[in-house]
């Protein structure tokens, strides 16, 4: 479980294709604090460290993962989002996130406001999915609220900080993001389906 504030950003090192798998190798500024078996978001989605070194540590991706996230389009170079699993003892500053994106969305606008930014991300309409304005959204890993919202796509304001110290600031028009929609909105959705309300 995480809450959705980065912690730090990562750069991959090295990619290794692993039969229909894909062995990812990042250093990050808590490198050495990481334990093998511990669950990290990458740009929000959940994955194992398996293997750390002196200065960088190995994360795997199975196909299934690839289909259903960014991750795939990554490159030497790229800079992820990090976020270490949530622990009780703290305060919950973002909002529930479970680290499985439902689908990638892609970026169809960036608008500088002068001073934070307003970005519109396009996904796949479905019955599943859904925002709401003023609603809690996980874009690469990042909890965010939802400014405007439409039928198959919403818009997101960033704040200078959030810009600085995360991936957004890499984001061109036409990138894939990672989605993870609010999960008591996909309770509640399920549940009205089930209802024969919708």
């Amino acid at each position: 479980m995480f809450t959705g504030i980065v912690e730090a950003t990562g750069i991959v090192e090295a990619i290794n294709h692993n039969d229909s798998n894909i062995d990812f190798i990042l250093n990050c500024p808590f490198t050495q604090e990481l334990k093998i078996d511990q669950s990290l978001a990458h740009n929000g989605c959940c994955l194992t460290v398996v293997e750390i070194t002196e200065t960088h540590y190995r994360v795997t991706a199975i196909d299934e993962t690839l289909e259903k996230t960014n991750l795939g389009k990554w490159k030497i170079g790229t800079e992820v989002n990090l976020e270490r699993c949530l622990k009780f003892d703290g305060r919950l500053d973002g909002h529930m996130v479970q680290g499985h994106v439902d689908q990638t969305g892609i970026v169809e606008k960036i608008q500088d406001k002068d001073g934070s930014f307003l970005i519109t991300i396009s996904y796949e309409n479905t019955d599943e999915y859904t925002t709401v304005p003023q609603g809690s959204i996980t874009v690469n890993g990042i909890s965010l609220t939802v400014a405007e919202s439409g039928s198959d796509d919403f818009s997101v304001a960033i704040i200078p900080y959030t810009w600085e110290f995360t991936n957004m600031k890499t984001l061109k028009v036409g990138d894939t993001v990672n989605l993870e929609f609010d999960i008591i909105g996909k309770y509640v959705n399920k549940l009205m389906k089930k209802n024969a309300v919708l």
